[in-house]
């Protein structure tokens, strides 16, 4: 028989592992907080979204930081000034202060890069959906329309159909939409083909799910990720491609500001009136450099093979 007197009672150091409380287990953490840690730890993407933010809203309160209208032309005994206190950028050869011209140039490239990137996701997502789950006849159709698309030189077409539609916003839009839909596409698919045959798929195939359920109730979920990262890659690419059409004249019409309008302006006096062209240029040089990087930041972020 065993003594209870002789026992000696348990310590803190002597219990069992058993019965260890709840309080000092791992703590289970959402997926977003190891993505936003991942993003916080790039320093070079916190920093190029802190520019893009900044950009962003010096292009929705233009009103609020600017004195005169893009349009006016307020100062023509001073066109071509160089910049001053008074006039940051300069003046353009019209008269206009070339400060308000460039924060109202970047509300049209960043409407065009945002919208464009929008329809883009609109077109790509439920192509790359379809792709992925299907695989097959309907994945090889998909796969030759992007391939048409992808040796097709975006700006050649862009230029013809420009030209063909007369420019404008709209024209643009459409033009950045119909070439930056591939990249979200080839995202969506592939998450989709990694997605199709894990358990959770299986099951709701197995209770009778239909497939258009199972795409966007399960399939199109697990894909916003990649969504995210083509929607934020296809903003430059859009910008650029509306920049390039301005500046060969088929894009923003006139008085409408545009960066890409600005640097063809500028480059017919950059040899004596340098401010012209270079104001314009950082700008779009700045912004398509801040929102790619930020961009790789968060794929980086938000990519699930990595952890912690």
């Amino acid at each position: 028989m065993i003594n209870l007197d002789t026992v000696a009672p348990l310590g803190a150091s002597q219990v069992s592992p058993l019965l260890v409380s709840a309080e000092n287990l791992p703590i289970a953490r959402n997926p977003l907080y190891y993505a936003w840690r991942r993003f916080l730890a790039n320093r070079g993407a916190v920093f190029s979204g802190s520019v893009l933010a900044l950009i962003l809203l010096m292009a929705v309160f233009a009103p609020l930081i600017t004195s005169t209208s893009y349009e006016e032309q307020k100062f023509l005994t001073e066109n071509l000034a160089f910049p001053s206190s008074e006039h940051w950028f300069g003046v353009d050869d019209l008269g206009r202060d070339f400060y308000t011209r460039i924060i109202y140039g970047g509300r049209i490239s960043l409407s065009i890069g945002f919208v464009a990137a929008a329809f883009s996701v609109i077109i790509g997502l439920p192509l790359g959906a379809l792709a992925g789950y299907y695989g097959g006849v309907v994945d090889w159709v998909i796969m030759r329309i992007i391939e048409i698309f992808s040796v097709v030189p975006p700006l050649m077409a862009a230029l013809l159909l420009a030209a063909l539609a007369g420019g404008g916003f709209v024209s643009i839009v459409v033009i950045a939409a119909l070439f930056g839909w591939v990249q979200v596409c080839l995202l969506v698919r592939g998450q989709v083909m990694a997605f199709r045959n894990k358990e959770f798929i299986r099951a709701a195939q197995a209770l009778g799910a239909s497939p258009q359920f199972i795409i966007f109730r399960h399939l199109v979920p697990n894909s916003i990720s990649p969504v995210i990262v083509g929607f934020v890659q296809a903003i430059p690419l859009a910008m650029m491609l509306e920049a390039g059409l301005s500046f060969l004249g088929v894009g923003i019409a006139p008085p409408l500001p545009s960066w890409g309008q600005m640097i063809n302006l500028g480059i017919n006096f950059m040899f004596f009136y340098w401010h012209l062209a270079l104001f314009p240029t950082l700008a779009l040089a700045i912004t398509v450099l801040s929102t790619t990087l930020f961009g790789d930041g968060l794929r980086d972020a938000l990519d699930p093979t990595l952890k912690g």
